[in-house]
C-alpha cells in the first residue's frame, strides 16, 4: 500500500518524458480517498509494485515505473463513471476521475497480450483504493507502432481489389446463420451477388461445422463467386468465417482460401488479440475482426475496457476490416461512440494502414441514408442481412434495394420518391419500414 511520501515518485510532466518511450493510457476510476494517491497505486499496481528491495539504494520506478501525466476530477453531469458498490455513486465521499498514464513500453515490448496485461490486468482492476475503472483509450508512439504490421490490405487494398470507389462497400451476412447447406449458402450468395452485393459473408457463428463444412462451402461459394463476377462485370468476395480454435486458425485459412473464399474472418475478442495478429502474419487474402464479444467489457459505463480500446488493438493487430457494434437502438451503442470507433479505423497512425469499419446492426436499404448522414463519408462497410435475404423478392432484389438506397443518396431525392420507379427499394420499404 503506498503513502502519501510516494505520490511524487509516479507523477511527471509531460514535458520532462520523452514520449516515444511510453504509452499513453487513459482511465476513468472511482475512489474515496486522496485521488493522487489513488492514481499513483493505480501506476504502481501496472508497473514496479515495490519498486526497491530492503537494505538496497534503489528505485527502479525512474525507468520501469508507469507515471502519471494528467490527473482531473470530473464534475456532476460530466462523463464519468459510476460506482455499483456505492448504490450507483451516492456516495458524497466517492470522486470520480480521469487520469492519463504514461507507461513505459520496454515493460511489455510490441508483445499484445503483455501490453494488455498490464493496462488492464490484475493491476488495474484489483488496485487498492479504486473502487471502479475503466480504461477508455491509447495513445501509441511511432516506435511502437513500428513493431506491428497492422491491415496487410486495408482500406485503400480493399478499394482497388473491389474496384469500389466514392460510394460505401455493400455487404451482406448471409442468411439463415446457421443450418444452411454449402450448396444453399452458395446459392443465396451468388443471387445477392449479381445484384449489387460487394462481398457476400458468412455469419461470425458460421464455421468449420460438420452439417457445412468449410472446405465445401468454400469450394461452392469460391464457385458462385466467379460465375457472379463473369455475370456481372464486378469483382465480389466471398469472406468465410474460420473461428476456431488456434491451432486451427492457420489450416482453416488455407482451406478457405484454396477452396475458394477471397478473404476470412474471425470473432478476434473471442480467438484472442494475439491470434488476430499471428493469423495476419499468415493471411494470403483480407481479414475481418468481428466485433462480437466487444460488448461483455465495454457496455458498462464505469467498469470495463471500452469499444475504442477494441477497435484500436484489432486494427494494431493486422486487421483489414474490424465490424463494429453500429448504429440504432439494438446495438445500445450512443452515436458518439460509434463514430469515434469508425474514425480510429481510419485517423493516421504511423505506418499502420487504415482499416474499413463495418458499423452494423439490423440495416437495410432504409436505414442507408441516415448512417451516411451519421458517417459523414463514404470509406465504410454497409452490411445487411434481413434486409436482403429476408428481401420478399429474393436476395438478388435485396442487394439492388441497397444499390437503388445509394442511387437515391447521391442523388439527393428521398427513398419514397425514388422508389417509385425502382421496384426493388419500394418492396423493401414496405416490407421493413413499417
Amino acid at each position: 500500500m503506498l503513502s502519501l511520501e510516494d505520490i511524487p515518485g509516479f507523477f511527471a510532466e509531460k514535458s520532462q518524458l520523452n514520449l516515444e518511450d511510453y504509452v499513453l493510457l487513459k482511465y476513468l476510476f472511482e475512489t474515496d480517498q486522496d485521488p493522487r494517491l489513488a492514481a499513483a497505486s493505480l501506476c504502481s499496481e501496472q508497473s514496479t509494485a515495490q519498486w526497491k528491495r530492503p537494505g538496497r539504494e534503489e528505485d527502479l520506478r525512474g525507468r520501469f515505473g508507469a507515471k502519471v501525466v494528467e490527473l482531473n476530477e470530473l464534475k456532476e453531469g460530466q462523463s464519468g463513471v459510476r460506482s455499483q458498490e456505492s448504490g450507483g455513486g451516492k456516495n458524497p465521499n466517492h470522486r470520480k476521475i480521469q487520469v492519463t498514464i504514461a507507461h513505459p513500453h520496454h515493460n511489455f515490448g510490441s508483445r499484445l497480450p503483455n501490453l494488455l496485461s498490464a493496462a488492464a490486468g490484475e493491476g488495474p482492476f484489483y488496485c487498492p483504493g479504486i473502487e471502479t475503472i475503466k480504461w477508455i483509450d491509447l495513445e501509441l508512439p511511432s516506435t511502437f507502432l513500428r513493431s506491428f504490421e497492422g491491415p496487410q490490405f486495408g482500406l485503400k487494398g480493399l478499394r482497388k481489389n473491389l474496384k469500389v470507389h466514392d460510394r460505401p462497400f455493400f455487404i451482406g451476412v448471409v442468411k439463415p446463420n446457421i443450418g444452411l447447406k454449402p450448396g444453399e449458402f452458395a446459392e443465396l450468395a451468388y443471387l445477392s451477388w449479381v445484384g449489387g452485393l460487394d462481398i457476400a459473408k458468412d455469419d461470425e457463428m458460421l464455421g468449420d461445422m460438420e452439417w457445412s463444412p468449410l472446405t465445401t462451402r468454400a469450394q461452392v461459394a469460391g464457385q458462385a463467386r466467379l460465375k457472379a463476377e463473369r455475370e456481372s462485370g464486378h469483382p465480389k468476395m466471398y469472406l468465410a468465417s474460420i473461428t476456431d480454435e488456434v491451432d486451427r486458425l492457420i489450416p482453416l485459412h488455407d482451406q478457405a482460401v484454396e477452396g475458394g473464399a477471397n478473404a476470412v474472418m474471425v470473432n478476434g475478442v473471442f480467438t484472442g488479440f494475439s491470434a488476430l495478429r499471428h493469423l495476419r502474419k499468415k493471411a494470403r487474402v483480407p481479414l475481418m475482426s468481428h466485433f462480437t464479444g466487444t460488448a461483455i467489457f465495454s457496455r458498462l459505463p464505469d467498469f470495463g475496457i471500452s469499444s475504442l480500446v477494441a477497435t484500436k488493438i484489432q486494427r494494431l493487430a493486422g486487421a483489414d476490416m474490424i465490424g463494429l457494434a453500429g448504429f440504432g437502438e439494438r446495438m445500445k451503442c450512443p452515436d458518439e461512440e460509434v463514430a469515434a470507433n469508425i474514425q480510429a479505423c481510419l485517423d493516421p497512425w504511423g505506418p499502420i494502414a487504415a482499416a474499413l469499419p463495418i458499423p452494423g446492426g439490423s440495416d437495410w436499404a432504409g436505414t442507408l441514408p441516415k448512417v451516411f448522414q451519421k458517417v459523414g463519408h463514404t470509406d465504410f462497410g454497409f452490411i445487411s442481412g434481413r434486409g436482403i435475404f429476408g428481401h420478399p423478392a429474393g436476395p438478388t432484389a435485396g442487394a439492388m434495394s441497397l444499390v437503388e438506397a445509394w442511387e437515391a443518396v447521391k442523388r439527393g431525392v428521398p427513398l419514397d420518391s425514388y422508389a417509385k420507379d425502382h421496384e426493388a427499394l419500394k418492396v423493401a420499404l414496405e416490407t421493413f419500414g413499417g
